[in-house]
């Protein structure tokens, strides 16, 4: 497994990282044995940085991490994340979820992130999304007395905009910022990734599979369980549907040319994007695991950047990636 640096702190991660919130049933049912076994074989493989939240499962998500790497935290970096309400059911109704980024809240939600994870320190801490009613530098005030404590290493922010980069950054090294980036989902391109690389701060995609719509494997809405909150996604409903299917059918000719999956043309092609991005993509499912690792083994040349460019351009995507209300959450 490749390794790199995650911004210009020296955090050292494994250059495709573990997202861990689909063992906690936001994409339909799991189960916490098959989840544990993909997590081991993770890490059997390479991979080092594993990403979780306290908003996945209530908590649930943290405490799964938290057995798996039992007797394996010296070969594991810990992401985690406060400060949103709990992922799930109000993902489901696309109503806002509740943001706290006072700072006596930091405290208590690292505190109870230590002891769901059981461990004495946090590798990477971000903020999960601004909280409009704090002010930016109270909050990363907050967080960096964590580091001073030593019970977290690194620090992040996650969908944040220009501003609360800039504004954060003056008050602690922002080590990792992590939004979602894929080929259906390029808006931080503008602005945000450039002020990243500006700044020396890291980047971490988020569904880099577009929340699996890359894989070519949903092919109807049927396919999505009952319970999965994708359902109520606008790019999974309606013509919206068709037409990002249709997309991904061009995406599928150009990988088979190029004698790989789907997922793994769409995750070679962010890491292509700069040294400093690492990926999360999320599975409970041990082959899916090793399909996305097989990404790391795809060369992509000028011209097959092209080709990509030309079918997935920015803004191509039909409907937004969330409901109003949510989307009114990003990029603060």
């Amino acid at each position: 497994m490749k390794t790199c640096t995650l911004g210009n702190q020296g955090l050292i991660v494994s250059r495709l990282g573990l997202g861990c919130m689909g063992m906690s049933g936001v994409y339909g049912s799991s189960t916490d044995r098959e989840s544990i076994e993909t997590i081991h074989r993770s890490l059997d493989l390479g991979i080092t940085f594993f990403d979780t939240a306290d908003a996945y499962g209530a908590g649930h998500n943290e405490e799964l991490l938290g057995k798996s790497l039992k007797g394996h935290r010296d070969r594991a970096v810990i992401a985690t994340k406060f400060g949103l309400g709990r992922v799930g059911g109000i993902l489901e109704s696309g109503q806002s979820l509740p943001v706290s980024g006072k700072p006596e809240y930091v405290r208590s939600a690292c505190e109870a992130s230590l002891r769901r994870l059981d461990v004495d320190v946090i590798d990477l801490y971000y903020q999960h999304r601004v909280d409009p009613h704090t002010p930016i530098e109270e909050t990363i005030g907050a967080m960096a007395e964590l580091v001073k404590e030593g019970k977290v290493r690194f620090l992040g922010l996650s969908e944040a905009g220009v501003d609360t980069i800039r504004k954060a950054h003056t008050i602690h090294p922002i080590t990792a910022l992590q939004s979602e980036y894929s080929l259906w989902s390029r808006d931080v391109e503008d602005r945000i990734l450039p002020t990243c690389q500006e700044l020396g701060i890291g980047f971490v995609p988020w569904s880099p599979l577009g929340r699996g719509f890359l894989t070519g494997q949903i092919k109807t809405f049927d396919d999505l369980a009952i319970d999965d909150w994708r359902r109520n996604s606008p790019r999974f409903q309606g013509e919206n549907f068709q037409l990002n299917l249709d997309l991904v059918e061009q995406i599928k000719i150009i990988a088979q040319a190029k004698q790989c999956t789907p997922s793994q043309l769409a995750i070679a092609w962010l890491l292509k994007q700069n040294e400093h991005i690492v990926p999360i993509p999320g599975t409970k499912r041990i082959s899916y695991l090793k399909e996305n690792i097989g990404a790391l083994e795809v060369e992509l040349s000028d011209q097959d950047l092209r080709k990509i460019n030309q079918v997935m351009p920015q803004g191509v995507a039909a409907g937004d990636r969330y409901a109003p209300a949510l989307m009114a959450m990003v990029n603060l």
